[in-house]
């Protein structure tokens, strides 16, 4: 250097960190129709599509897996990819649920919130797309509630117009159910019911054995003996099979709707088909069920018979 003087040291040294590593969330899709039908069908592709499409479009968003149940609303409900996704949920697998909306997260307010608190409980967060609600923001949580009781609503009026359907056809006469086929008739081309010749004479046997003397038992062995299958195509017949053929007004061109028990309103169509037993034959059958029978109704309530009916051709 000039002079032999020496410059100082201008050098700053300066520490920077690693840009820290952006950890992807582990999401799973969870979706939910309740049959099998083509528009339910339908309607879950287009949900696993709208979900799939939203989580690739989201930064550090990893989709681990699609969860799938296709159940009956009113059955109880297995959900066996939904306890799968809790399962994965259990073992850190997943931190994101992601479904299209409340109703589909479950069958009702019971399941819906016990999904919500199991998941909850596991530090998952939830979030329902349609309705924008997110377990994260704490505000959703009373939503959540609120909207789920209205999908309860709104399930049971969609479940009470069915059922007023139901009547409606009833009372006209215009429903399918008048005309489902028992052992004995089969449908004809325009779906009327219609005898079918070699099952209707084993119905009138049954009711001429019973007639005639012998117990349900003593039906059961006649028929088995003569090779006569069961309404299924079995060999062996249940006691149960012939009661209730016994019992069943169908025989005598007679069908009740919509009854659910003796003092509630139901619709009755009488002479609705071609009859295989005579009105008197049943009524006398139904006289003499009630003499054989083994319980008796009186003033105290139900009792037992001290002898119970038996027959000679039982044996």
């Amino acid at each position: 250097m000039p002079g032999g003087k020496k410059m100082p040291d201008q050098r700053r040294v300066h520490f920077i960190p690693p840009n820290p590593v952006k950890r992807e969330k582990r999401v799973g899709i969870y979706c939910r129709v309740s049959s099998n039908s083509a528009e339910q069908l339908n309607s879950l592709t287009n949900q696993v599509s709208a979900l799939t499409r939203l989580t690739a479009s989201t930064p550090n968003w990893l989709l681990v897996d699609t969860y799938i149940d296709i159940a009956s609303g009113k059955a109880k409900s297995n959900r066996k990819a939904f306890h799968r996704l809790i399962k994965d949920c259990e073992s850190k697998d997943l931190e994101i649920v992601i479904t299209k909306n409340i109703s589909r997260f479950g069958r009702d307010t019971v399941e819906v919130l016990e999904g919500l608190n199991k998941l909850r409980e596991l530090g998952v967060r939830v979030i329902f797309e349609q309705e924008g609600l997110d377990t994260a923001d704490t505000d959703s949580a009373l939503m959540i509630s609120i909207i789920e009781s209205i999908a309860q609503a709104e399930n049971e009026s969609r479940s009470e117009n069915i059922k007023w359907g139901y009547k409606r056809h009833a009372a006209q006469g215009t429903s399918k159910l008048y005309n489902r086929k028992c052992y004995g008739y089969e449908n004809d081309d325009n779906g009327l019911l219609v005898i079918k010749n070699e099952e209707a004479r084993n119905v009138r046997l049954i009711f001429e054995l019973y007639l005639g003397g012998f117990s349900i038992i003593g039906i059961k062995r006649e028929l088995e003996k003569r090779g006569i299958k069961t309404p299924t195509g079995k060999e062996k017949w249940s006691k149960r099979t012939i009661d209730v053929m016994l019992s069943n007004e169908k025989y005598i061109g007679v069908v009740r709707l919509l009854n659910a028990g003796e003092h509630q309103e139901h619709y009755v169509s009488e002479n609705n088909h071609p009859a295989i037993i005579s009105k008197e034959q049943f009524e006398a059958v139904q006289i003499e069920k009630k003499n054989r029978s083994n319980v008796v109704k009186t003033d105290d309530g139900v009792k037992r018979k001290s002898r119970k009916y038996s027959s000679k051709r039982e044996k």
